[in-house]
């Protein structure tokens, strides 16, 4: 399933817990072909995002409705800023509110948490991952949000990357055999990363050709010598207990990637209204 089937599917499952057979307060007081102007406004600082899919809500119940965004994705934007116009069928817009700023409300908050993230990477060769760890039926969305605050998306979900945690080790019997395994049963491309929580680990999964190595709850300097051992042979990856105060720390110890799941399973959402304008 492709990007736009996925965002689709988003969309058609919010308005089914949300609208169902009808918005019956809107359908009561609104004419059905009166149109309106709205505008989005921003609550709070941070980092805009979700404006795309926000058009593709309105345009859902109205398909000839004008959305002018006045920001661009990624944008940095400030309270009381004006991001998106909406010009169209009264109803639609009122109907598709609360699916829009859910949204763009959750989407903008990922963003901004990421960009905070981001900047303490800054100097650095280190780039900032996503995880796994995402709203059910939500990671699309949740993974564009990362991108556009600066972050890097990771591997979208079990089918793309070849992740071989702690419980895989157990039953392989060994990292080495585990990396054999599993590179015996993919197609050729799909990059094999192997979790590590000490030196020895670290030096099983770079002689048994793994792509990339996870630092797994390390400290610090353990994680500054796994990276030297690696010597570039392999990407490095830390994650576990990575907090905005430490990120800092940990990138300049060399590693390629830090890896955060704070940015989507801890997200608070950047608030945002919607007013409607004038009635046309």
């Amino acid at each position: 399933m492709n990007r736009e089937q996925l965002i689709d599917q988003i969309i058609t499952l919010a308005f089914e817990e949300d609208v169902a057979a009808g918005d019956i307060t809107t359908n009561a007081l609104i004419p059905e072909n009166s149109r309106a102007v709205a505008t989005l406004t921003m609550k709070a600082n941070g980092i805009v995002s979700g404006l795309e899919i926000a058009g593709k809500v309105f345009s859902r119940l109205d398909k000839d409705i004008i959305c002018t965004p006045y920001v661009k994705e990624g944008e940095k934007v400030s309270q009381g800023d004006v991001i998106l116009k909406v010009e169209g069928n009264f109803r639609a817009l009122l109907t598709a509110e609360r699916t829009v700023l859910n949204i763009l409300q959750r989407m903008s908050g990922i963003a901004t948490a990421t960009a905070l993230y981001v900047k303490e990477t800054e100097g650095t060769q280190t780039h900032l991952l996503d995880t796994r760890k995402t709203a059910p039926g939500m990671r699309i969305l949740d993974k564009m949000a990362v991108k556009a605050g600066g972050g890097t998306n990771h591997r979208m979900g079990l089918y793309d990357l070849a992740l071989i945690k702690d419980n895989h080790i157990k039953v392989a019997g060994s990292i080495t055999r585990a990396v054999q395994q599993v590179r015996d049963y993919i197609t050729p491309g799909v990059r094999i990363e192997v979790e590590t929580t000490c030196i020895e680990e670290v030096k099983e999964a770079l002689t048994s050709g793994a792509d990339i190595i996870m630092l797994d709850n390390m400290s610090t300097s353990l994680m500054a010598e796994a990276v030297r051992l690696v010597d570039k042979k392999a990407k490095t990856e830390a994650s576990g207990n990575m907090t905005l105060g430490r990120i800092r720390e940990v990138a300049t110890t060399g590693v390629d990637y830090i890896s955060v799941g704070a940015l989507t399973h801890s997200v608070t959402a950047l608030d945002i209204s919607m007013n409607i304008q004038t009635g046309l």
